[in-house]
């Protein structure tokens, strides 16, 4: 039985509150556990749990312009990227949506994502290199797939959960240099420094498992969903075909941060065949290229 529009709205807001839940008790049991080599953690414990609070704060009112600015999008002039800006405008004219800002990121390589808290607050981004090898019928069907994204809400968890995953993982490398400083210029007893090292092993392997148990918030499903989504506002699946074979088979990939490229229209998965490889593979957001181009013909 298909999900109804409505469904998937409402699913994507419990999932965001269930995110930001998960994001304040890791974040806070990892201050617990600093605090507890200071031997101060209900202090440090406080201290995450108000830090914890102030980033869902944050995530939620500014994710999108921190996903914005660590990729250096720049308003698009509406003369300069006539194509761009006209396709944008006419599907959600078409689809009663409010007009996303519409943002260009300078780099070669071909790809685009939707980012904000809703439909009223929501922005699109593309890349130089996309607008450059996609003909308009291509541009449509891409802007189509992230409007999708915007009208079913995708981007509410997508963009909290990229920044509150950033967030995990800047704030474990800082706090493990510091323990790591903190273990060789202290004089505390030697099973502290044991302590410390068990603590740094343990929030290696568990903080980046957190982070990525945030992004998986965010399912391959949705990806399918809003291709089937753009087929039905363009009427044109061959658009989105040829737009996802195009930047699919293009030399050079964009080197999307980690924490976000689950974002991003499409991400290549990883070539090695060593076991990191396909581990991330395996919790990769985005299916295989070939299962999203069997689905839309499908729909022919």
């Amino acid at each position: 039985m298909a999900t109804s529009p409505y469904a998937l709205i409402e699913s994507n807001k419990r999932k965001t509150y269930l995110t930001f839940l998960f994001f304040i008790f890791v974040f806070t049991l990892f201050f617990y556990a600093l605090g507890a080599i200071f031997e101060s953690p209900g202090t440090f414990l406080v201290i995450g749990l108000f830090a914890s609070i102030f980033g869902s704060f944050i995530s939620y009112f500014y994710s999108d312009k921190i996903v914005l600015s660590m990729y250096k999008a720049k308003l698009a002039d509406k003369e300069k990227y006539f194509d761009l800006y006209t396709v944008t405008e006419n599907l959600c004219i078409a689809q009663g949506l409010p007009m996303p800002k519409v943002y260009v990121i300078e780099d070669e390589s071909p790809n685009a994502f939707a980012t904000g808290r809703d439909p009223k607050h929501s922005a699109i981004a593309v890349t130089t290199g996309l607008l450059k090898i996609l003909d308009r019928s291509d541009l449509e069907g891409v802007i189509a797939h992230e409007l999708s994204h915007i009208k079913n809400y995708d981007i509410l968890v997508a963009t909290i959960a990229a920044v509150l995953a950033s967030i995990i993982g800047y704030a474990s490398e800082i706090a493990l240099r510091n323990l790591y400083w903190g273990s060789r210029s202290s004089d505390k007893e030697k099973n502290n420094n044991a302590f410390i090292l068990i603590l740094a092993i343990v929030a290696i392997i568990l903080l980046p498992i957190a982070a990525s148990l945030i992004q998986l918030a965010i399912s391959r499903k949705r990806e399918f969903l809003a291709d089937s989504s753009a087929v039905l506002m363009t009427r044109n699946p061959n658009g989105l075909i040829s737009a996802l074979e195009k930047i699919s088979s293009y030399p050079k990939q964009f080197n999307a941060n980690p924490e976000t490229a689950h974002l991003f229209f499409h991400i290549n998965p990883k070539k090695n065949n060593d076991f990191v490889a396909k581990l991330q593979n395996l919790f990769s957001t985005h299916p295989p290229i070939e299962e999203r181009i069997k689905n839309l013909k499908s729909l022919m």
